[in-house]
């Protein structure tokens, strides 16, 4: 009876036990039918650089205050702001006409010293004058002339010209105002070249050469760049700081940057040739470990790797990886090592460059 009694007992058990086990083989079974789908990229081999960012402010090599010389109502204005000035180039008129009766009294004076003068020396008989007579009137005209050559003076800066090439920035009086001596009229830069001021660690000093490469970004929501170089680097470091300047050439000949900019700056330090690149979103970072998921037939293994430089978002991987392998460069946020996956698409990263 207590025989009968333990089977009844024991049979629902190994019946619990079984259907247990068929639960967890069906779940097994579950997991090796799921695969992650991934996007997957081929290794390749490409240029990587080493960069630098910071920031500089634009500033003009050639930047000019046009002041008035002489005093006097200006009668006419040629350039308005945004115009292209050439050197020498009229930019305004001021109203001249007592300096132009000045010119005409001096130049009326010089010319009379200079018959005087001249009849004296047709004079065969020299003892009708005196050397000291003769003397006092070449004097005279020298000071005469010195006269006239500065109301001829007066006379041209009463016409305002450009003293260089540029755009005018500003324009300070109108056409009727009353200039005064040393007004400034006009405010005139040449942005055709600009400077970008920097100012880096002393570390950095030992990767700076003159003639470095640079990248010139106007903001940090655009992608478009201008080419500069290291034009100067100050041969001293700031005590205080603990910097030392240095001034890119950045060209600007379509007026795309405006002096006094605030930009970003990227300095190539290095570039390393023809070595293996991976996109840089396709790492896993654990722990400060890097990692890539390798395609090897319909799994993906976890490879840890060892990074050099890194540009924008390329990086180059030193060891860890060979050219032509399949890496999981979309959806690897959900797998882990040998996961099964299934390839939904595959990138040409040449090709997207």
């Amino acid at each position: 009876m207590e025989a009968l009694n333990n089977n009844k007992i024991i049979l629902p058990i190994m019946l619990a036990a079984l259907l247990s086990a068929c639960g967890a083989e069906e779940e097994v079974k579950e997991e090796e039918k799921y695969a992650v789908p991934v996007e997957t990229a081929t290794v390749i081999q490409g240029d990587v650089s080493s960069f630098y960012s910071t920031t500089a402010t634009l500033e003009a090599p050639e930047e000019a205050k046009v002041v008035t010389r002489v005093a006097g109502l200006i009668q006419s204005i040629s350039v308005e702001e945004g115009d292209r000035v050439t050197k020498g180039q009229l930019l305004a008129v001021i109203d001249s006409k007592r300096q132009k009766f000045d010119l005409d009294r001096s130049q009326a004076e010089v010319e009379i010293i200079e018959q005087e003068l001249n009849r004296l020396k047709k004079i065969s008989n020299k003892e009708f004058f005196s050397a000291d007579s003769m003397a006092k009137l070449e004097y005279n005209l020298q000071a005469a002339m010195a006269k006239r050559d500065l109301a001829a003076l007066y006379v041209q800066e009463s016409m305002i010209r450009s003293p260089i090439d540029g755009v005018v920035a500003t324009r300070f009086v109108k056409s009727g105002n009353m200039a005064k001596e040393f007004d400034e009229l006009f405010y005139i830069v040449n942005q055709d070249e600009l400077y970008g001021i920097v100012h880096l660690p002393e570390q950095q000093l030992q990767h700076l050469r003159l003639g470095q490469d640079a990248q010139i970004f106007a903001n940090k929501h655009t992608k478009d760049t201008t080419h500069a170089t290291v034009l100067r680097i100050s041969p001293i470091v700031d005590a205080q700081s603990g910097t030392f300047k240095v001034t890119l050439s950045v060209p600007n000949r379509k007026a795309t940057l405006k002096a006094g900019m605030f930009t970003r700056v990227e300095l190539r330090y290095d570039t390393h040739n023809d070595v293996i690149t991976v996109p840089y979103n396709a790492l896993v970072n654990q722990d400060n470990e890097f990692a890539l998921y390798v395609i090897d037939g319909s799994n993906a293994n976890r490879r840890t790797v060892t990074l050099g430089y890194r540009e924008a978002d390329t990086v180059e991987v030193v060891a860890g990886i060979e050219p032509g392998e399949q890496i999981v460069i979309r959806g690897h946020q959900n797998l882990k090592d040998q996961s099964l996956v299934e390839v939904i698409g595959s990138l040409d990263i040449a090709s997207a460059k």
